[in-house]
């Protein structure tokens, strides 16, 4: 196969402006982001305008159990992402292929576990969350729906994971843009045309990964790919441990940084529904202001473990600095209008008052978040792009269960405390973060540099 043949579903960031090249292809991510965001938003959207008054509670905290799934598996399949992009700056494309049947073979025995995990235990993860006696039944039903369906959520993530290591970030966007497509229609058909309310939004849900996932092995049966790929390569190999032990951290930290966003969840429910649906209507808010530094960091990951595996280190810290100026400078625009109006774009999914003014002082409190996260994201994806995961692990660790959980605890406690004081917790965590990272790559530094 030629390299122009290659260049069709791949691209080389070890030459060339860093920051158009980076740009480029972050782009797509963040294009991706945006739709896979607007899933949520949408079944939100929709039920809070022609739903029950309880479905707005009910699908946040739904959301946050399926959430929690999906930041997870997407974690696992960063080390899918890290190692072909290190296969590839090395110039062992011939391992590819065993890689993607290591993940196959993995991440299918992952969605069996996890399907039965979600239908017989939604009822006890409500439970702990706190969910309104209102919204009780409605969240129950809205994680079974989504926990039967999460193998095509999976399904679509490894795919994902997999040309984001190659390099190519426009099929997934054309994946997650179809299915955005089939979600909204479906809200529209389940929710208003047969009243089905929350149930609705989650079978529309699943229905839009399920015919993205169809539609995207299609396309990618037509596509020239820069590796060659077996039936044999299905199977348990070594390079399911090898992008398990990248991930895994990765996982990990993800794993628990959700958690603490399910225990503030459970405090928030606490406060009564009112402040439960303003939350969840805030978060929707939040998914978008986050999709910038999220771009930014799986954009970082693959763009730095290409560099690291062709010996370009020097290249991997300039990519680093230029994320975080991107990030920084979009960062200042989001704060502005999540500070000042945050009761804009909270007005879109709901009519009532008491649930808007929640969500705007939710956003008050969060809104520096949009700057401070950019960077620690930047760093994030350096440490993965170099396989280097434990920092970023222990850094989730800390930050959510030393900073984030205490944090909304106390501020909780306080006297008339509203969620304004609540969100100020976020950024104060993003601080300690960029602390530690910072401290980590100094001293990373300094070991290369001996």
């Amino acid at each position: 196969m030629s390299t122009d043949d290659k260049s069709k579903v791949s691209s080389d960031f070890t030459q060339g402006s860093i920051l158009s090249k980076l740009i480029k292809f972050m782009l797509p991510v963040l294009g991706a982001l945006i739709l896979q965001a607007m899933y949520g938003a949408v079944d939100m959207l929709v039920v809070g305008r022609f739903g029950s008054n309880a479905g707005i509670s009910a699908i946040s905290t739904g959301s946050n159990v399926i959430n929690l799934v999906t930041f997870i598996i997407t974690s696992l399949t960063m080390g899918v992402t890290v190692l072909i992009s290190r296969y590839l700056g090395e110039k062992k494309e011939s391992r590819v292929g065993g890689v993607i049947g290591g993940a196959v073979t993995f991440f299918a025995l992952t969605a069996a576990a996890l399907m039965i995990i979600l239908f017989f235990g939604a009822p006890l993860f409500t439970k702990w969350l706190n969910a309104p006696s209102d919204a009780l039944n409605l969240t129950i039903t809205y994680i079974r729906i989504c926990g039967l369906g999460i193998i095509f959520v999976i399904a679509y993530n490894v795919i994902s994971g997999i040309f984001r290591g190659l390099g190519n970030s426009k099929l997934p966007l054309i994946f997650v843009f179809i299915a955005c497509i089939v979600n909204i229609i479906g809200d529209l058909f389940f929710v208003i045309v047969c009243n089905m309310d929350v149930a609705g939004a989650a079978l529309a849900t699943i229905l839009a990964q399920a015919v993205s996932v169809v539609l995207s092995l299609i396309i990618i049966k037509r596509q020239q790919l820069p590796f060659s790929f077996k039936k044999s390569d299905i199977g348990f190999n070594s390079e399911i441990s090898h992008f398990l032990k990248l991930g895994i951290p990765i996982a990990v930290q993800e794993f628990l940084t959700q958690i603490s966003f399910l225990i503030l969840c459970a405090i928030i429910n606490n406060l009564g529904l009112e402040a439960s649906s303003g939350y969840g209507i805030a978060q929707k808010v939040v998914s978008f202001v986050m999709l910038v530094p999220s771009s930014l960091m799986q954009s970082m990951s693959a763009f730095v473990g290409q560099n690291v595996g062709a010996g370009k280190e020097s290249r991997a810290r300039k990519a680093m600095y230029t994320g975080m100026g991107i990030g920084v400078f979009i960062g200042i625009f989001v704060f502005s209008i999540s500070f000042f109006r945050g009761d804009i774009p909270a007005s879109l999914f709901s009519e009532n008052a008491d649930y808007i003014k929640n969500a705007a002082d939710y956003l008050k409190g969060f809104s520096s978040e949009a700057i401070l996260t950019c960077i620690v994201f930047s760093y994030i994806g350096y440490f993965n792009g170099h396989g280097k995961t434990l920092p970023v692990m222990i850094q989730g660790i800390t930050a959510s269960f030393l900073c984030r959980v205490p944090l909304s605890y106390l501020f909780s406690l306080k006297e008339g405390a509203d969620l304004v004081d609540i969100g100020i917790a976020v950024p104060l965590t993003s601080v300690y973060g960029i602390v530690f990272f910072t401290i980590c790559y100094i001293i990373s530094r300094r070991k290369m540099c001996k």
